[in-house]
């Protein structure tokens, strides 16, 4: 009988930390408490992170030379010198954000403080691979043009928001198959190597959305909240103590999968009945023209027949679905966002959180519905953001790919 033992498959853990990785850790711990809390002295920074004095200070001073971090106003307190906080370098680092969508597609230029500097728009009728890979090349040199040569030096990366399995809605984006199912081999970041050296982060358009909320707006006040962002089609993501969560192959929060009924009462899945796709078919139903639906920024008055109803039945079918997921994760708190204006944002999370009351919710806690803040420029803000994370900041649950 043999005497070998079958070894179990068992998940690694995480392996210790030399000298030199535990130092870019504290430095990354520090960045990520002053992005996520604002401008803080070192003595500060140093309590509430549980370093030494000593070891923050020779951080901040290293951060401060490289030019990531600057100093503040001081802050005279009760007692003793005034605190000078430490906050990031606006023109510290940069980041390129593509996002690829059904209609359009966005190039950004973000700082280090999440503003957008420069940026650049595509629209199409449906998307093509080539066609947006040369629009990057083009619009990358645009938004870059205007920074000096150390500024250039501070781009991180590029980062890119796209749908997952593009290729799979050809149908509902009324495009031809062969022309979108060139999206399935598409390599993005061999195609980007052709015309740039930067490194090439990819994560799905709606968790890309949900990242810039929880950086850049309201979400930093939960712990655990799931997010939809209503586009063309609707997405979402998912966000689990403080960390986006982007699950094993990245495609968690993939809420526009979640099943329903049509309003025949056929099968149907949240896209099919909660997209703007839908507000668009009712446009073109009347003969009235959609594209207003697609401009940044655009105006969505003189539409109450039309957009009445739609956000109607959008925010019932918001409601089961905040409940169905909730029933699998105890969130805190349901965002909801998307590419429309923000009275119509209002608009659909009153009326979410009317259609709720009047669901069935024995056995579960009944979670806020909240306004996200980011809006139309969420996917290319967090598509941006990915390189900025994966090189300054903490990101326990990212895995997003970077090459």
């Amino acid at each position: 009988m043999s005497t070998e033992r079958k070894q179990n498959k068992v998940s690694p853990l995480r392996s210790g930390l030399n000298q030199k990785e535990l130092r870019y850790l504290n430095e990354r711990l520090l960045l990520s408490m002053i992005q996520r809390y604002g401008g803080m002295p070192r003595s500060e920074l140093a309590r509430i992170s549980g370093l030494s004095t000593q070891t923050a200070s020779v951080i901040i001073r290293k951060l401060e030379t490289d030019g990531i971090l600057i100093p503040g106003s001081p802050v005279k307190g009760r007692v003793g010198k005034p605190s000078t906080p430490m906050a990031l370098a606006p023109d510290g680092v940069f980041s390129i954000g593509l996002k690829i969508g059904r209609r359009n597609s966005e190039v950004v230029l973000l700082d280090f403080v999440g503003t957008i500097r420069d940026r650049r728009i595509i629209r199409y009728r449906y998307p093509e691979p080539g066609a947006i890979l040369e629009f990057l090349d083009t619009a990358m040199t645009g938004v870059t043009a205007p920074l000096t040569a150390d500024q250039r030096r501070r781009v991180a990366g590029i980062g890119i928001a796209a749908p997952h399995d593009l290729w799979q809605w050809y149908e509902k984006m009324g495009a031809p198959a062969a022309r979108i199912e060139a999206w399935r081999n598409t390599d993005f970041p061999a195609e980007v190597a052709r015309f740039s050296d930067l490194p090439v982060s990819i994560v799905n358009d709606a968790t890309a959305a949900c990242r810039a909320e929880h950086i850049y707006g309201r979400g930093r006040e939960y712990r655990d909240y799931a997010y939809f962002h209503v586009g063309t089609f609707i997405g979402g993501g998912i966000v689990l103590n403080h960390a986006v969560h982007e699950g094993n192959q990245g495609n968690a929060g993939a809420f526009g999968s979640l099943r329903t009924l049509d309003r025949e009462g056929r099968p149907a899945t949240l896209i099919d009945t909660a997209s703007i796709l839908l507000l668009e078919q009712r446009l073109g139903q009347a003969g009235l023209d959609a594209e207003r639906l697609c401009a940044e920024h655009g105006d969505w008055s003189g539409m109450g027949e039309h957009l009445d109803p739609w956000i109607d039945q959008l925010g019932g079918e918001l409601a089961s679905a905040s409940l169905s997921i909730c029933s699998v994760v105890d969130f805190e708190a349901v965002f909801i966002d998307g590419s429309f204006p923000a009275s119509v944002r209002a608009r659909i999370v009153a009326a979410v959180r009317h259609h709720i009351e009047n669901r069935d919710r024995r056995g579960l806690i009944l979670p806020a519905i909240r306004e996200g803040t980011i809006g139309v420029d969420a996917k290319a803000m967090g598509a941006a953001t990915g390189p900025i994370f994966d090189g300054y900041f903490l990101n326990p649950n990212a895995r997003a790919t970077v090459v």
